[in-house]
């Protein structure tokens, strides 16, 4: 067996509602594990307060994303809320053969189309190898809604269409191998490191590989 399979980077990817408290455990892990690197993911949107291109995203306009696209460099994209989202494939690998574990914060839509990537992948892909996918749900409809109420960014109309997508983003946690439900974010951030910790301890080599250990 390669001592190396048991030190391969891992692709994270975390998908929530909005409210849920993925921002807040992703930029606590990305803290405390400094192997764990954020993946810039590109959008049309327009930047928001504080956020800077290339660090917050890779902004771009309608025209050339859809030129990417049509490229087939994104290894996701989706539409959010009326705009363009996606991750460049190039970027993914370039931080995986670094050796760095790559950081994805993407919707459901977009974890999707990475499961598909990695089914039809030939074996050795380094994102089929590395790919694992954290599902972050609250602990309630009801308490995401207030979460959402609290934080007071959005207008009503928007916090219920935020709801109503939460719910149909909860109908597919289970396509997810991981679940953390975000009640008390203290214990919700040590199960999400945990799961990290774990699949570096995860064997990545063909089960016929595998007969060393019999």
């Amino acid at each position: 067996m390669n001592a190396a399979a048991l030190e391969a980077p891992l692709l994270i990817v975390i998908s929530a509602p909005s409210g849920a408290g993925k921002t807040t455990l992703c930029h606590r892990l990305l803290k405390e594990m400094p192997q764990v690197h954020y993946s810039v993911s590109c959008t049309t949107r327009p930047p928001r307060a504080g956020e800077t291109d290339g660090e917050s995203y890779h902004f771009m306009d309608t025209v050339a994303f859809e030129r990417q696209v049509a490229a087939g460099a994104f290894l996701e994209h989706a539409v959010v809320f009326g705009h363009h989202y996606g991750t460049l494939k190039e970027t993914v690998r370039a931080g995986l053969e670094q050796g760095r574990d790559v950081l994805m914060d993407i919707d459901v839509q977009g974890a999707a189309q990475i499961r598909d990537y990695v089914r039809d992948a030939p074996e050795g892909d380094l994102i089929k190898d590395a790919f694992v996918d954290i599902f972050i749900a609250p602990p309630s409809i009801d308490e995401l809604r207030a979460r959402l109420l609290h934080r007071g960014k959005d207008s009503e109309e928007v916090i219920l269409r935020r709801v109503a997508t939460a719910r149909a983003e909860l109908q597919r946690m289970d396509e997810y191998r991981y679940l953390v439900v975000n009640d008390d974010l203290e214990v919700s951030y040590d199960a999400l490191r945990s799961i990290v910790v774990a699949e570096h301890h995860r064997l990545r080599v063909p089960r016929e590989e595998a007969a060393y250990a019999r």
